[in-house]
């Protein structure tokens, strides 16, 4: 019988709650506030825990933080339950590392759901596959912020993990501010500062793959760290450790490159098998995109494995294909259409195109270069059991040979 703690200074609601949770066989423990809410915690741990979060003593956001500071609360799902219902209020709920966030009044068999959800969840983080073999390591960087950088690694990973159900990783490399985990609606339970308290001797594959943050789709991600302080910690040395260790127990690596030449970005670099150059229709990219490709040159960087990405980040006016090839000196290998609504439709509600509609434009184009940048030897053989991803991109190729 899985255990449940609702933490609410309402004992209606605190009724209510327990009464649905009760019908369903689940035990349950019951606190008036984050501080009873603890010493609960502390006498009887529970699989999961729900929490109002304005309350006296101790709100639940605070609460939140406390729990997951705890080596037992890191991976006890945490759903807040508030009236609370703006971005701002869910934004701040996420990253003091709560797995969901349900407005009252809510329905309750979406509540139930969402319990089920979490609970199902929870059970599957510790099972941590391991790859044959080092990963395809694939990095996305633009010099120019707002390029569109994270949106695309994160459609990458999500597409190659879907399409191979291999192990993938995604790792945020942008140590201050970086925004991988909130693009895949993912609460910041662990990141990078974990691995930044340790000594580097002490960086291991346990403690590597105990800061990975699990996704329904199979992905798993480093995130960036929630202060600007604990990414400062972080050297290049200690970046080499980490990526090589994801190397090691993952088929496929996608790492989101801040928009920089730092130690840490070069330690990244290193260790990159294909480097994904975005650049936009317009003359500060273009710019920025020929000085990284005059930099990729100068560290001895091989060209066959840098790519140009040309995304279209607005819907007209923007520099024709044939002046961009002629300014950066070489071809654009793939071009993003201008598809605003998917794009931010997808970045606000943490659901990738690549997941939530991978039969749509957006979805169908990241799971199709997803596909291109794959593994040669899984590009060459058909998988066994293939998965619906790999189903739908072989379809279309098969559509686009007719045509």
């Amino acid at each position: 019988m899985k255990k449940i703690l609702i933490i609410d200074d309402d004992p209606v609601i605190r009724k209510l709650v327990s009464g649905l949770l009760i019908r369903e066989n689940y035990q349950v423990l019951e606190a008036t506030h984050g501080k009873e809410g603890l010493s609960q915690f502390s006498t009887s741990p529970p699989d999961l825990i729900i929490s109002d979060v304005l309350m006296p003593e101790m709100d639940g956001y605070e609460f939140c933080e406390k729990i997951r500071s705890t080596p037992q609360g890191k991976l006890i799902p945490i759903m807040l339950l508030t009236a609370l219902d703006s971005v701002e209020q869910k934004i701040k709920g996420f990253e003091v590392g709560a797995d969901d966030y349900l407005v009252k009044p809510f329905e309750p068999q979406e509540f139930l759901v969402r319990i089920a959800a979490l609970l199902r969840r929870r059970e599957t983080v510790p099972q941590i596959e391991t790859a044959q073999g080092k990963a395809k390591t694939i990095g996305v960087f633009s010099l120019r912020g707002g390029a569109g950088v994270s949106s695309i690694a994160a459609n990458l990973a999500i597409g190659l993990s879907q399409i191979w159900q291999l192990p993938t990783a995604l790792v945020d490399l942008v140590l201050v501010a970086g925004q991988s985990a909130l693009f895949l609606n993912q609460p910041l339970k662990n990141t990078w500062a974990e691995i930044a308290k340790a000594p580097l001797d002490e960086i291991d594959d346990q403690l590597v793959l105990s800061a990975l943050l699990p996704h329904d789709s199979g992905l798993k991600t480093l995130a960036s760290p929630k202060r600007p302080m604990e990414g400062e910690l972080l050297n290049s040395e200690m970046v080499s450790r980490v990526i090589s260790i994801l190397r090691q127990v993952n088929e496929y690596v996608v790492i989101d490159f801040p928009h920089n030449f730092s130690g840490t970005t070069l330690a990244g670099i290193d260790l990159t098998d294909l480097i994904i150059i975005v650049i936009q229709p317009e003359i500060a990219s273009l710019r920025s995109a020929a000085i990284a490709l005059d930099t990729f040159g100068n560290l001895g960087y091989n060209k066959e494995n840098l790519k140009i990405v040309l995304n279209w980040t607005f819907p007209r006016l923007g520099i024709n294909n044939e002046d961009i090839e002629k300014y950066i000196k070489r071809g654009v290998d793939i071009t993003l259409p201008y598809a605003s609504d998917e794009l931010i439709k997808g970045i606000n509600f943490g659901n990738p195109p690549a997941y939530v509609n991978p039969n749509e434009t957006m979805g169908a184009i990241f799971e199709d270069l997803a596909m291109a940048i794959s593994k040669q030897e899984h590009r060459q053989n058909k998988p066994e059991q293939p998965s619906d991803a790999w189903t739908r991109v072989l379809d279309r190729y098969k559509q686009r040979k007719r045509k």
